[in-house]
């Protein structure tokens, strides 16, 4: 018999292909409500040994608890903020994520949403499309991004990438971060974003989730930005005080804004909508074929790794 995987968050039809030559597959996403769920945990209760989930979804101990012949959690996605990963240690679970293979697309959505927040691309997207154009003439001007001073809340792989990028374009780069990195270039480093605030044109928030970096990026740190500053995030809508964000746009005082993730997504703040200086996305950024096809390859890896009783690729440090 195939070893039983619960599919709790959804994924490409390719990877489920993939996945069922080796698992039988139990797609808990598509149940189509709590007592469908219920029925699915309980009829695999002896047989489930791995569960697939993805950052947004997680995996909480009342889940680990209904399969208790899980081995492993495998997160498709870098981000496991919402797998109560104690709970795993407890139960001799193991976490693996996708790092590494997301990285560098992430990098690029970054610097994508800066330039367009900065350049208002989709507005002037609209402008031609509208007639503004031909009507009403010359496009508003923007702002530039070359030559700005970048600040990055969370110098990890994505935020090492971001800066790679951005020292093409000649910014001079800052970092948060709780202790001054090695081996990196010589870029200013604060303490906390409220510091480093005051000294930046644009602010990058590419900090992991989870609880430890839960409001991270604070009322204080975005009353610090310089008027017009522009704001990025591509992290988790919870590293950032989202009431703080919103009445600085609604001031004025930040410029334009560049959001991946929001608190509640997808069901976001629907004041976000009212601003055409905010480029939103829909939390997106790894999301090309290419990269989502090497996580769920990854992730198979993990999973089959487990089964195999071989070290796993990327387990998550427990």
């Amino acid at each position: 018999m195939k070893p039983g995987l619960l599919i709790a968050g959804e994924l490409p039809a390719w990877d489920l292909e993939a996945l069922s030559e080796r698992f039988d597959l139990h797609l808990y996403y598509a149940a189509p409500d709590a007592a469908a769920k219920q029925a699915m945990l309980a009829a695999g209760r002896e047989t489930i040994r791995a569960i697939a989930t993805k950052g947004e979804v997680g995996a909480d101990a009342a889940l680990m608890d209904a399969l208790p012949k899980v081995e492993i959690i495998a997160c498709y996605g870098v981000g496991y903020d919402l797998i109560d990963v104690p709970a795993a240690k407890a139960r001799g679970i193991r976490v693996t994520n996708t790092p590494d293979v997301l990285t560098e697309e992430v990098a690029d959505m970054a610097i994508g949403l800066m330039l367009a927040a900065a350049r208002r691309i989709p507005h002037g997207d609209a402008w031609v499309r509208d007639g503004s154009w031909k009507s009403k003439g010359s496009f508003p001007l923007t702002t530039r991004v070359w030559g700005k001073r970048l600040g990055i809340v969370g110098l990890g792989r994505i935020g090492s990438a971001i800066a790679r990028r951005a020292a093409a374009f000649r910014m001079p780069i800052s970092y948060s971060s709780r202790a001054r990195k090695g081996g990196v270039p010589a870029y200013d480093w604060y303490a906390t974003p409220a510091e480093m605030a005051p000294h930046v044109d644009i602010l990058m928030v590419s900090a992991a989730g989870g609880a430890a970096t839960r409001g991270l990026v604070d009322r204080a740190t975005i009353e610090a930005l310089p008027e017009g500053a522009i704001f990025c995030n591509v992290s988790r809508g919870t590293v950032v005080d989202e009431a703080a964000l919103l009445d600085a746009l609604r001031a004025g005082r930040i410029g334009a804004a560049g959001l991946d993730v929001f608190l509640n997504e997808p069901d976001i703040d629907p004041a976000f909508l009212a601003f055409p200086n905010v480029v939103l996305q829909p939390h997106a950024a790894s999301g090309t074929v290419e990269t989502r096809k090497a996580m769920g390859a990854l992730m198979r890896e993990n999973l089959e790794a487990q089964m195999d009783g071989k070290p796993l690729p990327t387990p998550v440090d427990q």
